[in-house]
Parts: structure tokens; sequence; C-alpha cells
């Protein structure tokens, strides 16, 4: 949970039509440059990170292979709550063995089904959260339940424009092939 509170600030709000993930890009010291925490899984479906890159890029790869697993199976788009939960169960898996480390990662999983737009919180705990706006990381910590409302306020902006290249994921930045 201590490398989410210290990672990069990662905001995620949704509204009936849209779904909007930006993070903070800042480098971890002046000698480094920044890491991509903002990853495109599928057509529906992105992914903010904060926390441990590495965890992050393990949890993508895993939730990238439900994606592409799912839509060979069934040739459908997958339920973004049943994804999202995937990720959260492997996540709980690794506070429950000994001689392993928990994982180091909370995302924001956002994205849209037949069932409209979503927005999920993971933690390294396991624990899963539903959410309509929620941020995650080191700047968020510090801000007062009104202020990170204030923090906020731009993204709900955003989802008002209309087809926004941020909001329809379209020249998604931090885009991730593997």
């Amino acid at each position: 949970m201590e490398a989410v509170k210290q990672g990069a600030t990662t905001v995620g709000c949704k509204s009936r039509d849209y779904v909007v993930l930006a993070t903070l890009k800042r480098a971890a010291s002046e000698l480094s440059s920044a890491q991509n925490k903002l990853f495109k899984m599928d057509e529906n479906l992105g992914v903010a990170i904060s926390g441990l890159t590495a965890d992050g890029t393990l949890a993508t790869k895993s939730l990238r292979a439900a994606c592409i697993t799912h839509k060979f199976t069934f040739g459908s788009e997958a339920e973004i709550g049943r994804l999202a939960g995937i990720i959260s169960d492997k996540s709980q898996m690794c506070t429950q063995r000994s001689g392993s480390r928990p994982s180091g990662i909370g995302m924001l999983i956002a994205g849209k089904d037949n069932q409209g737009c979503h927005l999920y919180q993971t933690c390294p705990s396991g624990n899963l959260y539903d959410h309509s706006a929620a941020a995650i990381g080191v700047s968020v910590l510090h801000l007062c339940p009104p202020a990170r409302y204030k923090l906020l306020t731009p993204l709900l902006r955003l989802l008002h424009l209309k087809r926004s290249k941020i909001a329809s994921f379209e020249d998604f930045p931090g885009e991730a092939h593997g």
C-alpha cells in the first residue's frame, strides 16, 4: 500500500457516455526519465497505474491477455467488471503466500462495455472499488476531500466535450504494444 501512496498521481472520472483517465508524468530523479503510467488494453479499456512500474507492467500484461483470451473464445468484448475482478484476485493471491511480497500497484481501470461506462480501482490488498471519480497517488493523500474534488473538476469538464480525443481513447498516450 505504501508504494501506491508514493506513486504518481492518477485520477479518473466517468459520466454516462465517457470515462477519462489522467496521470501526472514525473521522473523519479533528474537523472531518470518519466515512466508511462497510462496504458490502452483494448479498444474499450484503458488503465492508469500508481506504484511500482514493474508490478504495473505485469498486471497490464495479464489484463491484456485476459482481454485477448475472452475475445478469441467468445467473439465479444469482455465485461469491464469481470476483467477488474481478475486483476484484483491476482493481487489478493499475493497476500496469502509466504515468501512473496504483496503487489505494489494501484490501478484505475476505465472502460465502456454493453452495460455502460465503468471506473474501477484495485488495491495491492486485492480490494476492488467501483467509482464515479477516483484519485490515487502521492499528491492525493494530503488533500482533504473538498480539495480532491477540485482536482477532479478539470476532468469533469472534459467529460462534457463532444468527441474529445481524450474521452474517446483515440491517440491514447502511453499506448503499450506487447
